[in-house]
């Protein structure tokens, strides 16, 4: 592993790697944790969070991660929830919010932070309670009981439980998923046969490591491969950290991708004519064979896509630092395949998987030579797939979790008779499944019409103007939306129309951005069918945020809470 620090990259070993791992162990147990204990991590990607991680499994523990962006009251939540006794915090803001709910946390015996900037004033509000990460990794390089952890380990069976991760919450409480040992090995060999990964791999670490998603590719994977994995500065480091570490696997959430497709438009924007009319041409010509691997194309398309490389896609494969990559992804929600396809015309091999934190990661991903826009692929190894008579996926094999933590009803709705029920409603497509909807998302209007909001919502976010589009449509005689612009990009779009502006409302209430989300609109409805076409729609006067509750930690948007808040203005599209 690699952590940037004040700008310089530092190396750890894989044997550094574990006897650090083991001192935290060690500290943790003179902490009062042991086997089936449950320990917080409240922090960004860095070293320490998968040192924690590491080193709780190495004396029996359960690690549970949560979003530091969450506000207190979900901190509170989960950690009450999941009856956590210690909770690793990556600096003082994340300490103090552990400490104001301590209250609702009576399991809680310390708090570790790992930051030793504010730590004096976090100790003065909880002497008792609070320790620096550096002094507990001192108190288990000073303890004698070494032979614990070889009594854990020659302990531990695959249906131990390793981690429990919450749900990211979009339709109520976040739930308690516990992974066990026996779902990361039946997980970690499907990803890598199906991506084609070795131990010359590097990732950088940015997603929240309290996500499945992050899991897979920063712990899962590496420990069985031996690969690298680099840790930036920050998360609002991320592009910096990109170009210069140029990591040949790649993970974004659509909004990621979205938002590198914004960049690259907004400079698109500020260069001359003569560079816009060759990047445009250089799109045209690669398009056609963009689902194809660079060892399936022909002599010519080699030909044809090395002169554009040359010409402009190298520029812009550096400029978002994916110059070397070797494989891409992009799951955890619907992808708009414009953008798909976008990226790998730009020659970015892009592939979209599909996986849940029930299913332990990925479980469905599109082989990089075997590409069909719109789908996620096909089942990886150990995975059986099949269709219910609703259209609903369900999984069964190694990767399917041991349950939700202290929910004993929400398990047996999700695992039945062996077999997982992920609530999505899928396609089949020559042994290519093509994810449709949340089953209990997809909308049924008042004249009868089932409708996929996903479908539509990423036609809109297609555009680089488009940050968020929430359709409306249940019991509706038509369909209508709420769009949020993408403020950076339209921001610059007003620059060069020399429209003035102060702030994201006044911008967004410019005659001319509705014009523009209009012509935006138009052009997301030509994909669609006549009745799944946006014939209103409202401009949000804010962008959706976490702490209103309209977004999860994730990004997912929250539509009943959404409904609510917009109801007046939702009411007034139908007037």
């Amino acid at each position: 592993m690699r952590q940037k620090r004040f700008g310089i990259w530092k190396p750890l070993t894989w044997a550094q790697l574990h006897e650090r791992a083991v001192h935290v162990g060690l500290g943790l147990a003179a902490l009062g944790i042991g086997r089936g204990a449950h320990v917080g991590v409240l922090a960004e990607n860095r070293v320490e969070w998968v040192l924690s991680q590491l080193g709780a499994g190495l004396v029996g523990a359960v690690t549970v991660g949560v979003y530091p962006t969450s506000p207190t009251n979900e901190v509170a939540y989960v950690l009450g929830h999941a009856d956590a006794q210690v909770v690793v915090c990556e600096d003082q803001e994340q300490a103090d919010k552990v400490l104001d709910a301590r209250d609702q946390l009576p399991a809680l015996r310390a708090v570790v932070v790992m930051e030793t900037k504010g730590l004096g004033d976090v100790k003065a509000r909880a002497p008792h309670l609070v320790v620096g990460f550096a002094e507990l990794e001192e108190r288990g390089r000073a303890s004698t009981d070494r032979a614990r952890v070889e009594a854990v380990l020659a302990a531990q069976t695959l249906g131990d439980v390793g981690l429990v991760i919450y749900t990211s919450g979009s339709t109520g409480k976040p739930k308690g998923a516990m992974i066990t040992y026996g779902n990361i090995a039946a997980m970690a060999p499907g990803i890598i046969d199906r991506l084609g990964l070795d131990e010359r791999t590097s990732h950088l670490s940015y997603l929240p490591l309290c996500h499945v998603a992050e899991q897979m590719l920063t712990c899962f994977v590496p420990l069985y491969l031996g690969s690298r994995v680099d840790f930036g500065e920050s998360i609002r480091t991320v592009q910096e950290d990109l170009r210069e570490v140029a990591p040949t696997m790649f993970l974004g959430v659509p909004r990621i991708w979205e938002k590198l497709h914004s960049a690259i438009s907004i400079k698109m924007q500020e260069t001359g004519a003569c560079r816009r009319w060759l990047y445009q041409r250089a799109l045209a010509a690669c398009a056609p064979f963009a689902h194809r691997d660079a060892g399936q194309r022909t002599a010519a398309e080699r030909l044809v896509f090395g002169f554009w490389h040359a010409l402009v896609f190298r520029s812009l494969q550096n400029f978002i630092g994916l110059r070397r990559a070797r494989v891409a992804l992009t799951g955890a929600a619907p992808i708009s395949p414009l953008i798909l396809q976008y990226f790998r015309t730009l020659g970015v091999p892009l592939v979209e998987v599909y996986g849940m934190t029930e299913s332990s990661g990925m479980v469905l991903g599109q082989r990089p030579d075997d590409i069909r826009w719109g789908t996620v692929g096909q089942p990886t190894l150990g995975v059986e797939a099949r269709v219910s008579g609703q259209g609903e996926l369900q999984m069964r094999g190694g990767v399917v979790f041991a349950g939700y933590y202290k929910n004993p009803e929400a398990t047996a709705a999700a695992i039945v008779d062996g077999w997982l029920h992920t609530g999505d409603v899928v396609q089949l497509q020559d042994g290519h499944y093509r994810i449709v909807d949340r089953l209990k998302d997809v909308m049924i209007t008042a004249g009868g019409k089932n409708l996929t909001p996903s479908e539509i919502e990423n036609a809109m976010k297609a555009s680089p103007f488009v940050k968020e589009c929430v359709i409306v449509a249940e019991a509706r005689r038509f369909v209508a939306a709420l769009v949020q612009i993408d403020f950076e990009t339209v921001g610059k779009w007003a620059e060069g129309q020399r429209l003035a502006f102060t702030h994201f409302r006044s911008l967004a209430e410019l005659p001319q951005v509705r014009e523009l989300v209009q012509q935006e609109i138009d052009r997301g409805n030509a994909q669609l069918a006549e009745v799944a076409r946006i014939r209103r729609f409202h401009l949000l006067a804010k962008e959706l945020d976490h702490d209103d509750g309209e977004v999860t930690a994730t990004m997912k948007v929250r539509r009943a809470s959404i409904y609510k808040a917009y109801a007046a203005e939702i009411e007034a599209l139908y007037r």
